[in-house]
Formats: structure tokens, C-alpha cells, sequence
């Protein structure tokens, strides 16, 4: 994963919640968000686990909703895409009605304009051997949490650990205790401040 430390959060938009879900299954249970919605500009990082997640959110979306889920109220862009693109179960935007589903022709369909519609990072080189590797819970594995930690305001520190103290405090004690370790393993302060705020929230302990 990319360090928030090297690589600081740059805002680029804002989403807005301005209100709850009229309808549930409509607004919520059909909504397909997915790392692969990208504008022009903004290209995936090599991260694998971004890279999987690329393939496998879409994929997923396409088999729950069908393939013209993009089509679906809740998931339609403001600015509709004029495109070739036809046909497929559930198609529900009027399916292009009578205009013309090829190129070149001479009646106002879609045209493209030759201009990229995605920006890939350059010059990424990648490689390495593909094997069967033993799992070794090294600590390694917890220097980027940590230094995530660090880098919150004391305030935030605390509400991190009351948010989750609030879920992690109805677990059995056994969970507790073992999910405190990795707290722990992170930031001896990330471990402390969640352990006080568990105990705060009723926890034994």
C-alpha cells in the first residue's frame, strides 16, 4: 500500500451524503462502487492488492447486477456516455432506440474523438517469481499502520480507538485480547489508547 507519509492525500473532489436512502434496495442494496470508476486523470498504483481489487469489485458487480449496471438509476453518471454499447440483460435505458449501433455512418451516432480515455502510470516496472511462500506474521507487516497512527492528531487518535472500542467491546474477551495484540504490535500508543477505551466502554479485560 502506498504510504500516506511519502505520498500525502491530495483532494481532488467531494462527495456529498445530502440525504438518506428513499428506498433501500434501490439507493443502497443495487449501488456498485468499485476502484475501477475512474476519471481521466487518475490511474491505479501498482499496489496488488489495489491491482486485484480493480478486476474483482467490477466482476463481482457485473454478476450481482448484470452487466449493464451502469444503467441502474443509482449508478448512472450525471453526464450520460455516449458509446456503442448495446444490449445484455437488463438493459434499461432505452437501448439506443433507433440510432445507428456502428462507425462510421451518417446519421449522428456516437464518433470517437482519438482522445485516451484513461492515463496509465509510465515507466512502472514490475517483476519478481510467482511461488508458494509459507505465511510468516512478521512485524514488518504492522511499520505501515503504525506510521498511519502517527500521523493523526491526538483527537483523532482517541476517536479512533472509541470507534473501535464501540464494535471491538461486544466481542468475546478471548477476541479482545487477541485483536489487541496487533493494536499493540502497530503502535505500543495505538494499543494503549484502544485498551483504556475498551475497558471505558465496560469491557473485563
Amino acid at each position: 500500500t502506498v504510504s500516506q507519509k511519502d505520498f500525502p492525500l491530495q483532494e481532488v473532489g467531494r462527495m456529498v451524503l445530502n440525504r438518506n436512502p428513499e428506498n433501500y434496495f434501490a439507493e443502497v442494496e443495487q449501488a456498485a462502487f468499485a476502484p475501477s470508476n475512474m476519471v481521466p486523470g487518475i490511474a491505479p498504483s501498482p499496489d496488488r492488492m489495489l491491482q486485484a481489487r480493480l478486476f474483482s469489485y467490477a466482476d463481482a458487480h457485473r454478476y450481482r447486477l448484470g452487466a449493464n449496471l451502469h444503467q441502474i438509476p443509482i449508478n448512472r453518471p450525471i453526464n450520460g456516455a455516449n458509446t456503442h454499447h448495446r444490449d445484455g440483460f437488463m438493459a434499461v435505458n432505452g437501448n439506443g432506440g433507433a440510432a445507428p449501433n456502428y462507425w462510421p455512418n451518417s446519421f449522428g451516432g456516437p464518433h470517437p474523438t482519438n482522445k485516451p480515455a484513461q492515463v496509465y502510470p509510465k515507466n512502472v516496472r514490475v517483476e519478481g517469481t510467482a511461488a508458494r511462500h509459507a505465511f510468516a506474521d512478521v512485524d514488518a507487516d504492522y511499520e505501515q499502520p503504525g506510521i498511519l497512527y502517527n500521523m493523526f492528531s491526538d483527537d483523532e487518535k482517541n476517536r479512533v480507538a472509541a470507534n473501535i472500542a464501540s464494535s471491538l467491546s461486544q466481542t468475546p474477551e478471548f477476541i479482545q485480547r487477541r485483536q489487541l495484540k496487533h493494536f499493540y504490535r502497530a503502535d505500543k500508543d495505538y494499543g494503549h489508547r484502544v485498551e483504556v477505551a475498551l475497558k471505558a466502554a465496560g469491557s473485563k479485560i
